[in-house]
């Protein structure tokens, strides 16, 4: 790596980590629909979070997690979110390097690490990012010469419909619902993005995972299996992962069970005129 790509990579660590410190204003204040605006506050004596308290990551440790003003406590999160969301567009430079598709890989991340949150704090998903989501996902399709608009749109059809499905088929045989709708728009947002041959993955990932994280807390809460988890955070993870590693991960499947499928299909040498 030359010097000017490890200036790069740090620059994109830092970019990550502010909008990590963005991302954990709207995970606490979007659900509750209030401003964005003014900045950061404590949440216990209300008074604003001066500039040099509120350098992401670093403060909160300078700070030992307390406010300067009253002592109250911040949570481990907000760094953890900083850090989280640093560490993974610092990745999507490093995997994709300077291109279009590191451009939407970085809002899609970003999109992905609220959402996950609030997922986690009240069981939503908001069609702010969702729906919008879909929509940016179909216009980087058709803008970004990298990547294919018919992927982009059956990926949001599989997804989508697949999800959509299974709520409906877990509806006539439950009469009960078992999939809230924005998990079935977050699927949708996930295939425009990453096209149609992620979410056969994604949904195979995230239900493993899903599964095993859900058994888990079943026998710790001992609510059984009727214990309610968010599956968003899942298929987020899902999404991820495909995004690093999915594409060689699938060649990896595909030459384990099947061979190097590239014996498989002539060349254009062996074609012939």
């Amino acid at each position: 790596m030359s010097d000017l790509d490890s200036i790069f990579t740090i620059f994109f660590f830092i970019l990550g980590a502010i909008f990590g410190s963005f991302g954990n204003v709207l995970i606490l204040r979007l659900p509750k629909k209030e401003s964005i605006v003014p900045g950061s506050r404590c949440n216990h004596c209300g008074k604003a979070v001066r500039w040099f308290d509120n350098i992401p990551i670093f403060s909160w440790f300078i700070l030992r997690g307390k406010c300067r003003e009253c002592g109250g406590s911040f949570s481990f999160r907000y760094p953890f979110v900083e850090l989280l969301t640093a560490t993974l567009f610092m990745a999507a430079f490093l995997k994709l390097g300077w291109s279009w598709s590191l451009l939407e890989a970085e809002i899609f991340i970003f999109g992905l690490v609220v959402v996950t949150f609030i997922d986690f704090d009240h069981m939503i998903l908001p069609d702010l990012f969702t729906l919008s989501g879909i929509v940016m996902g179909l216009m980087g399709a058709l803008l970004n010469p990298e990547r294919e608009f018919l992927s982009a749109l059956l990926g949001v059809l599989l997804g989508g419909g697949f999800l959509w499905l299974t709520a409906y088929l877990y509806w006539l045989v439950r009469k009960e619902e078992g999939m809230g709708g924005g998990d079935i728009k977050l699927l949708a947002w996930i295939g425009a993005v990453l096209g149609a041959p992620s979410i056969p993955f994604v949904i195979l990932v995230s239900s493993v995972f899903g599964s095993f994280v859900g058994l888990f807390f079943a026998i710790k809460t001992k609510g059984g299996l009727k214990v309610a988890i968010p599956f968003g955070p899942y298929l987020v993870f899902g999404a991820l992962v495909y995004l690093f590693v999915g594409h060689e991960v699938a060649d990896w499947y595909w030459s384990f069970f099947v061979g190097d499928l590239r014996y498989l299909t002539p060349s254009p040498e062996t074609l012939g005129p």
